[in-house]
């Protein structure tokens, strides 16, 4: 468990130099294309496919593993193998469809998905439309072939392919502002081809044998019944976000915005945390599953529960006390005024309130996965759907945009509160919570770290400037005083884990 925390650490920074590089990439694409109908056309051309595809696909990556843990522990890695590259035909085969019908009706994709886009820009949204169909062909293999090295125990080398696709991406923007902007969308095209290959390297080092066997029946069946409840279950959460929109629609300006931002502070701090956390569990999870180690397997969902409990608590109470600062800091400059901040931040607050259910979510379902049980999650995230779109309409009247963010965030709750009873119900054997006394331990740590932290803050501004470079100091002293202070109370309290932590402080 150790190992797989130190592996959680380096896949957060190297996740955020990442996030830096793409930061770049639309840095360049803006300084070369501004907010032309070039960038409208060729940011809608690499969206339709991701709305079309994206889901699908993930889908069947995430049915994927359970299914090939098993195949390899009961029947051996040729097995595996056979499994494997029988899915990579079966997402070829729709690939290759879609891909002709990107080119051949590229014309009527434009017309359906961006109905307001007229004269050049339709054109050219058509012609970028014919290149990103095409890279479906890669991005569905990839998908495969990176569940496949998560089971491998390899994580870091695919994050680092990122930086390679987006030099890529990058370069070819720089050669399309000096030549031809019809050379776009290649940049993608070349920069997930070049991802496939990379990984289909690393996979063969790691014992893959690529197979050309078309013959996928029963594959088919085995996925696609697995993959639909998965698919449903992240289409729900799309329904979801997307009512969430409609209703602040109706709101005052700046509304959806605040909404918008709020929440992609929230899933950055869980990208670059507790996703990590479960992506890095689910192979072992399954593996567990497979070889029937139900000791194990509760052991792993314990200690994953208590580490997302560790990280997830004070990153919310860290937001919910420093909202306005974060957003202040991160957002306001240019048109973003004080006004937007404080939309935004109250919104984020109240998102944060849920950041601690949405954490244990992604574990908690992660788990369900794989037991190879994909319709519970789905049946409760419907249910969690129907109590989002209740409160909506009930707290929207008195809270507006933030009543919306509030909904959101007990919803989860419920979720949450849904999937442990499942759990305990259906999986006795799985101790979800050893000891809710620890739980208590970790919040009370959380709930002085951040309170004395806040203190600092205060006295910091009572003496300092206020400007934005001094704020960020000010926010950055405190962050560092509440992490110093929790891990001390996390040792007076004798929590556990505490020792992970410890041990990826001393490596």
């Amino acid at each position: 468990m150790r190992t797989a925390a130190q592996t959680a650490v380096l896949m957060a920074i190297l996740t955020l130099i990442s996030k830096c590089f793409g930061f770049v990439r639309e840095m360049v694409m803006a300084n070369f294309f501004g907010t032309s109908y070039i960038t409208d056309a060729y940011v809608m051309a690499i969206a339709v496919p991701s709305v079309i595809f994206g889901g699908i696909f993930l889908a069947v990556a995430t049915a994927y593993m359970p299914l090939f843990s098993k195949i390899v522990e009961n029947n051996g890695d040729r097995q595996g193998n056979k499994f494997t590259s029988e899915v990579i035909n079966l997402l070829l085969i729709v690939s290759i469809i879609s891909a002709i019908i990107g080119l051949v009706f590229s014309d009527q994709i434009v017309s359906i998905f961006a109905s307001g886009f007229v004269g050049e820009t339709a054109k050219l949204t058509s012609f970028f439309i014919k290149v990103t169909f095409a890279y479906v062909l890669f991005t569905s293999a990839a998908g495969i072939l990176e569940a496949y090295l998560q089971y491998k125990g390899v994580f870091l080398v695919q994050i680092t392919i990122g930086y390679i696709q987006n030099i890529i991406v990058i370069a070819v923007m720089i050669i399309s502002a000096f030549t031809s902007y019809y050379y776009l969308a290649v940049g993608w095209l070349l920069a997930h081809g070049m991802r496939v290959i990379i990984l289909m390297i690393i996979a063969k080092k790691k014992g893959f044998d690529y197979t050309p066997d078309f013959s996928v029946n029963d594959t088919i069946k085995r996925i696609t019944v697995i993959a639909i409840p998965v698919f449903i279950g992240s289409y729900i959460q799309q329904i979801n976000t997307f009512v969430d929109k409609t209703l602040a629609s109706g709101l005052p300006e700046g509304s959806v915005s605040a909404l918008n931002y709020g929440m992609i502070l929230i899933t950055l701090i869980t990208g670059l945390t507790i996703t990590v956390l479960s992506t890095i569990l689910y192979p072992k999870l399954n593996k567990a599953n497979s070889l029937k180690q139900y000791n194990r397997l509760s052991e792993l969902i314990g200690t994953g529960i208590t580490l997302v409990a560790i990280i997830a608590v004070p990153c919310a109470l860290g937001a919910m006390v420093y909202s306005h600062q974060i957003v202040q800091i991160v957002y306001e400059r240019g048109a973003f005024d004080p006004a937007a901040t404080a939309m935004t931040s109250t919104a984020f607050f109240y998102y944060a309130i849920g950041l601690i259910f949405m954490s244990f979510n992604d574990l908690m379902v992660r788990a369900y996965y794989s037991m190879q049980d994909m319709k519970i999650p789905m049946i409760f995230a419907g249910i969690g759907v129907i109590i989002n779109i209740i409160l909506n309409l009930i707290l929207v009247k008195f809270m507006q945009h933030n009543g919306l963010a509030l909904a959101t965030s007990i919803a989860y709750m419920a979720n949450t509160i849904m999937l442990f009873i499942g759990m305990k119900r259906s999986y006795p054997y799985i101790e979800i919570l050893k000891s809710k006394k620890k739980l208590l331990k970790i919040i009370l740590s959380a709930v002085i770290a951040v309170g004395l932290s806040y203190m600092v803050y205060n006295i910091i501004i009572g003496t300092i400037a206020n400007i934005i470079y001094i704020r960020t100091v000010q926010l950055g002293i405190s962050i560092l005083t509440a992490g110093i202070v929790y891990l001390i109370m996390l040792k007076i309290f004798k929590v556990d884990e505490i020792g992970i932590i410890k041990q990826i402080v001393k490596r």
